[in-house]
């Protein structure tokens, strides 16, 4: 029961992505979702607003409050702004109680330094968490979308956050070739916004980007092409302007950094055992991730590699899940066995 009061028997799961921060517990499921965004004060150093709320305010503020995104392409450039945020989202999905110190699992891409893992390890335990285990984001997407990583079988996984697209094959729990390239969801943005600007002379804002990404955003020609309305500023008169854009458009604008992903996806199968890859021609090639869901992105790739290619359920949540998943994984139930040793030690003690 004491375990259960003051949280030391809470099994936590972050996923420390660059556009959001998912927080997962064990029992509860996803109690967190919201961006990875900070709005300071910087006249003060105070922080006014975290997540959905900061997000709301950029390209808002006026010249005294920034709002900052602390992490960039998956890794931690904001020491200081990235371990505050992380304390907001730690409070708010388990209470703000003294003794609560549970045990967190962060993921990191799967090429980051021993620096930087150390960043997101300090930061977490300066943060509130009692002890800190880090995962790479390949074998946390894996887990999440319910794949058995401990068997002698290979399992390529694809994970395209924000920041990073991470790409893996899997076997007997550990990755066997796997990369990290730095493109990813905001490198689609930066592309369209581009796009933009020497198509149509129209400058859009990052928020506009992302709804033109979402809602016609297409990797693969549409059987049925789409449009919508946007509005931006005119380079020319200085104007605000509204067109219409369609989903061909958005083929066109994304194509350079989607062939760059569909590449480094080829890379790595190149690289694959011979053994590994036929496991994968067999099982096929799983998706996960927020930028997974841009529309044909798995057509293409199947296309490419001539493998079945899938998203997974709830794709955008598959790595918070695994990264909580992963707790049990590393320590069998750890917790479990703790909460049975308890009540033995003070039943010896009471018949003594």
């Amino acid at each position: 029961m004491f375990f259960n009061i003051f949280g030391f028997g809470e099994n936590i799961g972050i996923d420390l992505g660059t556009a959001t921060v998912l927080v997962y517990i064990k029992g509860q499921g996803i109690v967190v979702r919201e961006p990875s965004v900070v709005t300071i004060d910087k006249n003060t150093n105070t922080i006014l607003a975290v997540g959905e709320e900061a997000r709301e305010m950029i390209g808002k503020t006026p010249g005294n409050i920034v709002a900052v995104r602390p992490l960039k392409e998956g890794v931690i450039s904001d020491y200081e702004t990235t371990e505050r945020m992380l304390k907001y989202f730690i409070q708010k999905s388990i209470g703000n109680h003294p003794f609560m110190k549970p045990t967190i699992a962060v993921c990191v891409p799967s090429s980051v330094t021993e620096v930087e893992k150390r960043a997101v390890e300090d930061a977490t335990r300066t943060a509130g968490a009692r002890r800190v285990h880090i995962i790479e984001e390949p074998i946390a997407a894996a887990i999440g979308a319910g794949i058995d990583i401990s068997k002698a079988c290979g399992n390529m996984v694809i994970d395209i956050g924000g920041g990073t697209t991470d790409i893996a094959v899997i076997s007997l729990g550990g990755n066997v070739v796997s990369t990290s390239i730095k493109v990813a969801g905001d490198n689609f943005d930066d592309a369209i916004v581009k796009y933009m600007r020497r198509k149509h002379n129209l400058l859009v804002g990052e928020r506009s980007a992302e709804k033109l990404k979402i809602n016609i955003g297409t990797a693969y020609e549409r059987t049925m092409p789409v449009s919508m309305d946007i509005r931006g500023r005119n380079l020319i008169t200085g104007l605000p302007k509204n067109i219409t854009v369609t989903s061909d458009e958005m083929l066109e604008a994304l194509s350079e950094p989607v062939s760059q992903i569909v590449d480094a996806v080829h890379n790595i199968l190149e690289k694959t055992p011979p053994e590994l890859a036929a496991d994968i021609s067999d099982r096929g090639i799983v998706m996960t991730g927020g930028g997974s869901l841009l529309y044909g992105l798995d057509k293409l790739i199947a296309e490419k590699t001539k493998i079945n290619t899938m998203i997974a359920d709830d794709a955008v949540s598959c790595v918070a899940i695994g990264t909580g998943k992963f707790i049990d994984y590393i320590e069998g139930g750890g917790s479990e066995r703790k909460r049975k040793k308890k009540p033995k030690k003070r039943g010896s003690q009471d018949e003594k």
